[in-house]
């Protein structure tokens, strides 16, 4: 394998193992800083159990995805360097906010939250709580404006060579990065919804027969999970349809991909499944089964706009971009090659699909556990621990399906093209790797991945360890209330059995 195939490869697992722990930690955070805010407002007890078994959950896997994260940036001098020299005056930025002001705040308040449970005021140890889940939603957000000036280069001049800012608020306020930040954060609380879901699920059913003085929180929990889910399902549609009509107009290859479209059509159909090998680009061996002028409308809000396909794509790639890679010893064996602008559409195509059909299978979970739980009812169908088990994971899979259609969905290109935007301001993958051997990249390649293997069974045993052991293991233990009535730091406003606990 080239050096460019094996650095793709690594980047591409470490970032999709990284992005497991992602979006369970946004989503979670917020969910259970919701928790707690419930607690603080009501005093009951059930809030403060819920707040301290997911909030435990949530720092196992955020710890996990500290520890995984900060490979991703390394890798930029690792394996990318021509591609960190070309667009260093832009891209650090962003990274450099998510660094210097996210993250140091999420850790910083993250840890008053950890060891200030018994140390700060309730309302005080409530607002570390939303400041370290607001500040993971931020951290999001300038990741996002990054990886959107990839896909839509602004704010920028191109000098000597090179693109150089001119507007970093052109780039926090990229339209595609407007569109991806909700539409993250929406398969975020997806993921974070399917997960309380499986949870609760399998401990309400668990615990069907008992008098299980945890009842209320599996129940609760269940049903958070399951509302949380559905309403996420629903901004991923809407958000979902903006993205799309940009990527009309920003990446219209990416578009004809996903679509597996090899001849330009007016209206367009859009293919719900396609039989064949989806491979080829002139898509003589494929038939789909499609809904008429529905990809028009997707793309364009009406049912007669003409979308292209991949085979005229190409032609006019080829006019504007070359028709050859340079012949530069840089790109080994593609210098002077001709260039492939078609993405792998297998990929693209039941990457787009895997994404879409995992999401409504999360969110229909969601509702049938809220079906079989209204008014009080516990669910005792032998089936029922396993479907929402399994559930957990369709949410993970769309989400990295999603990812992984939109990074390989703009290939060859690292920095795509802005079809209106700067001319010389893109970069073809081939030209951003490092001049390194594939020794080099076998060994980062197989010691990261071995890595991470053995992080992986950390954090399932120890989420495993959690989710068995239930409330009682996370919880402090008990000890006699306090008789002064003046004995909380708030003036003593939670109950008696809230009290009884280390808080």
């Amino acid at each position: 394998m080239e050096v460019l195939d094996l650095a793709r490869w690594q980047f591409g697992i470490t970032t999709v193992y990284h992005f497991l722990m992602v979006p369970l930690t946004i989503g979670l955070s917020v969910l259970v800083a919701g928790m707690q805010t419930a607690w603080v407002r009501t005093g009951d007890v059930r809030y403060l159990k819920m707040t301290k078994f997911w909030g435990k959950l949530l720092l196992v896997n955020f710890a996990m995805g500290v520890v995984t994260g900060i490979v991703q940036e390394f890798q930029f001098g690792m394996n990318w360097s021509a591609y960190s020299r070309f667009v260093g005056d832009v891209f650090g930025a962003p990274l450099a906010m998510e660094g210097l002001v996210a993250f140091f705040v999420e850790s910083t308040f993250l840890g008053l939250w950890i060891f200030g449970w018994d140390k700060l005021p309730k309302k005080v140890h409530l607002a570390c709580a939303w400041a370290y889940s607001l500040a993971t939603v931020a951290s999001a957000y300038f990741i996002l404006a990054a990886n959107s000036w990839m896909q839509h280069p602004v704010g920028v001049e191109f000098v000597d060579g090179k693109p150089t800012m001119n507007s970093i608020w052109a780039v926090l306020t990229n339209n595609t990065a407007l569109a991806a930040i909700p539409h993250t954060l929406a398969g975020a609380f997806s993921v974070a919804a399917a997960f309380l879901v499986g949870v609760a699920g399998w401990q309400l059913w668990r615990k069907r027969s008992e008098d299980d003085e945890h009842r209320a929180v599996w129940r609760s929990s269940l049903r958070l999970g399951g509302w949380t889910g559905v309403v996420a399902f629903a901004v991923l549609a809407i958000t979902g349809d903006f993205q799309g009509k940009l990527m009309f107009e920003q990446q219209p290859m990416k578009m004809a991909s996903a679509e597996a479209l090899c001849h330009t059509e007016k209206p367009a159909s859009f293919s719900i499944l396609a039989i064949g090998d989806v491979r080829n680009a002139n898509c003589e061996d494929v038939k789909t089964f499609s809904v008429p002028a529905l990809l028009s409308f997707l793309a364009h809000n009406d049912f007669s706009t003409e979308v292209k396909g991949v085979e005229n794509l190409v032609t006019e790639y080829q006019a504007k971009y070359g028709t050859n890679y340079p012949d530069d010893p840089q790109l080994g064996s593609l210098a002077g090659k001709p260039i492939d602008y078609v993405p792998s559409l297998p990929v693209t195509y039941w990457g787009f699909r895997a994404m879409i059909g995992f999401g409504a299978i999360s969110a229909g979970i969601g509702l049938l556990a809220l079906w079989l739980t209204r008014r009080g009812r516990i669910p005792g169908q032998r089936w029922f621990p396993w479907l929402v088990l399994g559930g957990i994971a369709t949410p993970f899979i769309g989400n990295s399906a999603g990812w992984i259609f939109t990074e390989m969905g703009r290939q060859p290109f690292v920095v795509v093209p802005n079809p209106t935007g700067v001319d010389g301001v893109w970069m073809f993958t081939a030209q951003a790797v490092s001049k390194l051997s594939t020794g080099e990249v076998w060994t980062s390649l197989i010691a990261l991945t071995t890595v991470y293997a053995v992080l992986g069974v950390v954090e399932v045993y120890l989420m495993r360890k959690y989710v068995r052991g239930g409330v009682d293991a996370v919880m402090p233990p008990k000890k006699p209330a306090p008789t002064s009535k003046n004995s909380d730091s708030e003036g003593g406003d939670g109950d008696d059995d809230a009290l009884a606990f280390a808080y």
